[in-house]
């Protein structure tokens, strides 16, 4: 019996119910259909002219977006191939929160030509060897081709700053470009520290407002809050001087619980009349440090309502404790955990604190003015429903991430776009493959053919034929023109083609480079795979699931 379990190989290793599965058919194969099946369903939504996923995840909330970075994280992929891929364009995203999507098509474009390459007798072995040199190879050509470049200083121009995301911006919300990219460069560069390397894109926030249009959004520099504060006659406070308290407005409760008799209404008179005084007194010493707003994350008694506004003092709520400690970088404040006075070090400063009423919502706002460094800038959004608030936003936030990558690089350094990069890289890389013997050979030509899919997929979104776009580009090139790439907006009858550099069309350098290097860590660790083992799921038998016609008996 022995004998007979060693003859059965490998899967007598394992618990009953393992699959086990190993070689370039059952292994190698099946994971590279599972990686082109991922990129096909997100290759649609790539680009500014990119379809729509509309996604309704397990609890039931939607999400309409071409924004890959939301896509990934709300499907529940199971291949382990395919969510290697994944956690690469989510890598990509946490690093420069931009280009998830050019990781996610590249990647898998390459594992297409992975395939044809097995079939046509090669190893996986040698396609990870020339994919990697040809990589390398591609991060030099990379950085000979930048075309732009920006300072320390353009970080706190606006017309620069705006030029430099525009692009990342267009992916998301094509023809509301030259607006949110206005918007982000004014919020970022209210924000903005004198060392740009410390750039925090938390410091720009986003207030959504249902109602109105897109053209009416515009920046506060200082936080917005979709509340307004508690009921009172003053409405607006300049040059205020602000309060923050993490304990409740009221008076102090006693450690024990103790019982107070009371004999008759005199008695219960008095006894409130102390509670009164002393928060009252609580109040005083407040408003006397020179206090005109104060703001809590706790609860506010009426009575303590009643005794702020009686010493003019403005109050507000909040209930999140992130919006809490924002609300204290904005304005310079030391929360604080018991009331009383406020010394001058504790207290915050804002130029102006006001309720303003924008379509039907009321919001508190914490302005600053020129004169006053803003920590924190805040983009009013409108616009007439919540799908369209959400990519707005998420445009917005590839804006910002731009920001950010360009403060690490105290500048920043800029592609030609719209696959103008990708045409020159793969002309550089063939020729470059020309140069190379072996077997390496063959893999360098099919990473360059793999570049082009960037171009045919932004033609093929556009409704172009992808086929005479591509050719016309390869064209161009050849004749030197390496700044040429699809033009997007061709009406029948026009050039498919464009001079990316300018139209203003530029990718960041650290996007395309971060992407390179993701992309080659996924495939590589993808082909190195030759056997899948996955054990048996945990618990007993699962349950039949409810059919249509089952009633509640069944």
């Amino acid at each position: 019996m022995s004998m007979r379990n060693m003859r059965r190989g490998v899967p007598s290793l394992f618990k009953q119910g393992t699959s086990h599965l190993s070689g370039i058919d059952e292994a190698v194969l099946r994971n590279l259909a599972a990686c082109k099946d991922l990129e096909e369903l997100l290759r649609t939504s790539f680009g500014p002219q990119g379809m729509n996923k509309m996604i309704i995840n397990h609890l039931g909330k939607m999400f309409v977006t071409s924004d890959t970075a939301t896509i990934l994280s709300e499907l529940e992929i199971q291949h382990a191939a395919a969510k290697m891929v994944v956690m690469a364009g989510q890598m990509q995203e946490q690093e420069v929160g931009d280009g998830s999507n050019f990781v996610i098509v590249f990647a898998g474009e390459l594992l297409r030509m992975a395939e044809d390459l097995i079939h046509q007798g090669l190893k996986p072995q040698d396609i990870i060897a020339g994919y990697t040199t040809a990589a390398k190879k591609a991060q030099e050509f990379a950085t000979e081709l930048i075309l732009a470049s920006t300072t320390q200083e353009d970080l706190f121009k606006e017309d620069a700053v705006a030029r430099a995301v525009r692009s990342a911006v267009a992916s998301k919300q094509f023809g509301y470009e030259d607006l949110l990219s206005k918007l982000v460069a004014q919020a970022a560069i209210a924000v903005m520290p004198k060392n740009t390397f410390n750039f925090n894109v938390d410091n720009v926030r986003v207030a959504k407002l249902m109602g109105g249009d897109i053209h009416t959004s515009h920046v506060v520099r200082g936080m917005v809050f979709p509340f307004p504060t508690l009921p009172s006659a003053i409405t607006s406070v300049k040059d205020a001087r602000v309060a923050v308290f993490t304990c409740a407005i009221d008076a102090a409760d006693t450690e024990t619980k103790g019982t107070a008799l009371l004999n008759n209404a005199k008695e219960l008179m008095e006894f409130n009349r102390g509670e009164e005084v002393e928060i009252e007194a609580l109040i005083a010493e407040v408003k006397a440090s020179g206090v005109n707003v104060i703001v809590t994350g706790g609860s506010v008694s009426d009575i303590a309502a009643h005794f702020m506004e009686k010493h003019g003092i403005v109050c507000m709520r909040l209930g999140s404790k992130f919006e809490l400690r924002r609300l204290c970088r904005a304005i310079g404040a030391r929360p604080l955990v018991s009331l009383g006075a406020v010394s001058a070090e504790n207290q915050g400063f804002c130029s102006h604190v006001y309720v303003k009423e924008v379509g039907l919502t009321k919001l508190t706002i914490f302005e600053q003015d020129d004169a006053n460094t803003a920590s924190v800038a805040t983009i009013v959004l409108r616009a007439q429903t919540f799908n369209m608030l959400n990519d707005v936003e998420r445009a917005i936030d590839d804006g910002v991430n731009t920001v950010k990558a360009m403060g690490r690089e105290r500048g920043g350094h800029f592609l030609a776009g719209a696959g103008a990069f990708e045409v020159e890289l793969y002309k550089r890389m063939s020729d470059y493959a020309a140069t190379v013997s072996g077997l390496q050979q063959y893999s360098i030509n099919k990473f360059a053919e793999a570049l082009l899919v960037i171009p045919r997929t932004l033609a093929e979104n556009a409704g172009q034929n992808a086929t005479e776009t591509v050719a016309a580009l390869i064209e161009a090139h050849e004749k030197g023109q390496r700044a040429m790439g699809v033009n997007i907006e061709a009406a029948p009858g026009e050039s498919t083609i464009m001079d990316a550099a300018a139209a203003g069309v530029l990718d960041l350098h650290a996007v395309r480079s971060s992407a390179l290097r993701l992309v080659m860590d996924a495939v590589a660790t993808i082909l190195r795979v030759d056997q899948i083992i996955q054990c048996k799921a945990a618990g007993g038998p699962k349950l039949p699931g409810n059919k249509q016609h089952w009633d509640e008996e069944d």
